[in-house]
């Protein structure tokens, strides 16, 4: 049984991971901010799984800190927490932008810093980032979205070859469009031109993604690290 944090894992593409490591039975450490419903749900639906919420705003410059103090050792680190703001960037208060940088980037760079000693010490671990196609190409109206992204991409190729001498493997998965509740906004003709842009002609699905990640922390992808791998129905 391997020990799971997901962060944001009350959140469509969260809760469809940690669902996943649920079903083969590993300790599931589910992280949320406000959202305990949804994670109350997972835990009346799997009553025999072995999951802890977590609770921590990841905004704030210390809010890591409630994770690790109640988490201190994991096998494998998903870092999902995350949301997106539409709009001009001169619609972004300074405080939409700093919540925004903490809550995707820093707060990542901090928990990863942290439950990295041990995996070294261990040379056993893996770590997987919920990055965002936008931050592989940029998206108008998502431009401090796309950066923070951009700058996990680079974060995660990085710390794959500082990690890999000591057996860690560090990747990214990048989503296109997933039917999830950040994306319900999107609805009528605005969501059918998405949907009209993308080859395979509809939304990703949460759990999609979480087939994915599952797979790079498998021993099936032991020779993968360093990688942003799309998953968007060959949308960009």
């Amino acid at each position: 049984m391997k020990r799971i944090l997901v962060t944001g894992a009350s959140g469509g593409i969260g809760l469809a991971v940690a669902e996943r490591y649920l079903r083969q039975g590993d300790q599931v450490y589910a992280h949320y901010h406000s959202n305990i419903d949804s994670i109350t749900k997972l835990h009346r639906d799997y009553p025999d799984g072995n999951i802890t919420p977590v609770k921590a705003d990841l905004t704030e410059k210390s809010g890591f800190r409630a994770i690790v103090s109640e988490v201190p050792s994991i096998d494998t680190l998903i870092l999902n927490a995350g949301n997106s703001f539409i709009g001009l960037l001169t619609d972004m208060s300074e405080e939409d932008i700093d919540d925004m940088i903490s809550l995707h980037l820093t707060s990542s760079i901090k928990l990863a810093r942290y439950y990295t000693k041990e995996m070294v010490q261990k040379k056993k671990g893996s770590i997987v980032v919920v990055s965002s196609v936008f931050g592989l190409t940029g998206a108008s109206c998502e431009a401090v979205y796309s950066s923070v992204k951009g700058g996990l991409n680079a974060f995660v190729k990085g710390l794959a070859k500082e990690l890999g001498p000591s057996g860690i493997r560090v990747n990214a998965v990048a989503p296109g469009y997933i039917a999830t509740p950040m994306n319900e906004e999107i609805t009528g003709d605005d969501e059918q031109v998405l949907i009209d842009e993308i080859p395979l002609g509809r939304p990703g699905k949460p759990g999609e993604v979480a087939s994915l990640i599952s797979f790079l922390d498998s021993n099936e992808a032991l020779y993968i690290s360093g990688q942003v791998i799309s998953i968007d129905g060959a949308w960009q």
